[in-house]
């Protein structure tokens, strides 16, 4: 948020409405963090809002993985295939892989500690932050939503959770980077043999390199719809509060709503 453009100067906000999403800081624990940016490097960025950042990360991955085929010669150790592994890996780009892959990491931590530190600053000023958003393309507000109902709609189809959170670039590069993995992975297809009980079809139909990245995005795209919707939630009790105290609450009365707050 510019500062100096804004009505509302303060030197930290809690959250910015905008036409395309909602972006706040709340509390973290750096380990949850740390464990997304291990499981796929760029995930544990995009929980911090750090998105420019996250995507970089994850397309990194997507061309370096792809680069060495690491996830093939990880599924060849899980068989026991050690060989296999060693002939799949490309060591040429290896030296790339591997300091990112531990920056990411240790960024990701690093980042979390750091923006919980601010999370306590920017509660302690409370300063306004736009709740609303309007433009000739889309609407924004803060309210409440159901984390059941975001969960549901990540498990159905990855990226529909964080649409329903109105969160449009981020649901927009989880559908495309969901249908890239689908297609080059024939998941859909594997899933139909296997379906037809054609085991050996099944098998032979889905793309190895490709599969590996599915459960971590499909897992993380939950998980990151639950969670939003949770803090969202208490963003809107937390402004509704300051809302309510400061232009209905009559002297030494103490107002409460929704759930408590860290």
């Amino acid at each position: 948020m510019d500062n100096f453009s804004n009505p509302f100067r303060a030197r930290r906000y809690q959250a910015y409405v905008s036409m395309f999403g909602t972006t706040q800081i709340h509390k973290r624990n750096p380990y949850t963090i740390a464990f997304w940016s291990t499981a796929f490097p760029g995930f544990g960025h995009l929980l911090l809002n750090k998105y420019i950042r996250g995507y970089l990360l994850i397309l990194w991955e997507f061309y370096i993985n792809q680069k060495i085929h690491l996830n093939l010669a990880i599924i060849h150790s899980f068989n026991g295939e050690f060989q296999a592994a060693r002939d799949a890996l490309d060591p040429r780009f290896m030296s790339l892989y591997i300091p990112v892959y531990l920056f990411a990491i240790w960024d990701s931590y690093r980042t979390a500690v750091d923006m919980n530190k601010v999370y306590v600053l920017a509660r302690r000023e409370n300063a306004r932050y736009s709740e609303f958003s309007i433009g000739a393309l889309e609407v924004n507000y803060l309210d409440k939503r159901k984390p059941w109902i975001a969960v549901i709609w990540s498990i159905g189809i990855p990226s529909v959770g964080q649409l329903y959170l109105h969160r449009i670039v981020l649901a927009t590069f989880i559908l495309i980077s969901t249908i890239v993995l689908v297609r080059e992975s024939h998941i859909i297809l594997a899933v139909h043999d296997l379906i037809l009980g054609d085991l050996r079809s099944s098998k032979e139909a889905v793309d190895a390199q490709w599969l590996l990245y599915v459960p971590s995005f499909y897992f993380f795209t939950i998980y990151d719809a639950y969670v939003t919707t949770v803090e969202n939630n208490k963003l809107f009790d937390h402004s509704l509060k300051r809302h309510l105290v400061q232009n209905y609450q009559p002297p030494g009365v103490t107002l409460t709503i929704g759930s408590k707050v860290d």
